[in-house]
């Protein structure tokens, strides 16, 4: 345990990089801009990987295409990028593919007040994308919390392979305050379950019985393992629903 005077964006950067973290992708945007700074001091740190892209739906892409490479990812914005990531976000909902989206919220709607802190974005995180699905948000009150809360997430997008939301604001991303950060070899983490080596059948989206859950295992690009990511409505092995048998008959 060691004490540290941290700004809110600052304990997101130290929290994510100790709860294993190692690829981010954004864009920047105040008042979430520290956020990829410290990303861009650390990650070189810990082996990771860091890139600044052309815009947050770019953003959003890399952090899906390196999460089913098998990396804890984390990308990180307000409201204006959050609105270009949205349809990435219906993508990696589907897929079920985690990713931790960080929302340090302003005023809007539009460009709106950059440097007003803000709670407007709530409904949009429930909300955002088209269709009709379930979002993992948590809305940290506090520098402490905001360490805490976004260890929570990325263990949450890991465990249930669906993107999560860490909704901070103006305040809390620029407040400073002493807190107490953790070891990281005390943190309690959870890694996305792998499918078994050399599994002939491998279903990335078939639940399995014996971890109680439901929640299927991840492979990774590269492993070894055939399976298919798209953004239809799909089978256990990922092809469209209503195409598998024709796919499965040309393989």
């Amino acid at each position: 345990m060691a004490r540290k005077l941290l700004q809110g964006n600052e304990a997101c950067v130290e929290a994510a990089i100790a709860a294993g973290v190692r690829f981010f992708a954004g864009y920047p945007i105040t008042p979430a801009t520290e956020i990829a700074e410290g990303m861009a001091r650390r990650l070189p740190e810990e082996d990771g990987v860091f890139i600044q892209m052309e815009d947050e739906i770019g953003s959003i892409a890399a952090c899906i295409g390196a999460s089913v490479a098998g990396a804890k990812a984390m990308t990180a914005t307000s409201g204006p990028g959050i609105s270009l990531m949205l349809e990435n976000l219906g993508f990696a909902v589907i897929s079920e593919t985690p990713v931790v989206l960080v929302n340090v919220m302003r005023g809007g709607p539009s460009t709106g007040m950059p440097t007003f802190p803000a709670q407007m974005d709530v409904m949009q995180a429930r909300w955002g994308a088209h269709g009709d699905y379930p979002i993992v948000a948590y809305a940290p009150s506090s520098v402490s919390e905001t360490y805490t809360l976004t260890v929570q997430a990325i263990n949450t997008a890991e465990m249930l392979r669906t993107p999560v939301f860490l909704l901070s604001d103006a305040m809390i991303g620029h407040m400073r305050e002493t807190i107490d950060v953790p070891d990281p070899s005390q943190l309690a983490l959870i890694q996305r379950a792998r499918p078994e080596p050399g599994d002939k059948d491998f279903a990335p989206h078939r639940p399995p019985q014996a971890n109680g859950r439901g929640i299927p295992p991840m492979a990774r690009f590269g492993d070894g393992f055939r399976f298919h990511v798209d953004s239809n409505v799909h089978d256990e092995y990922g092809f469209p629903a209503t195409e598998r048998n024709e796919v499965a008959d040309r393989l």
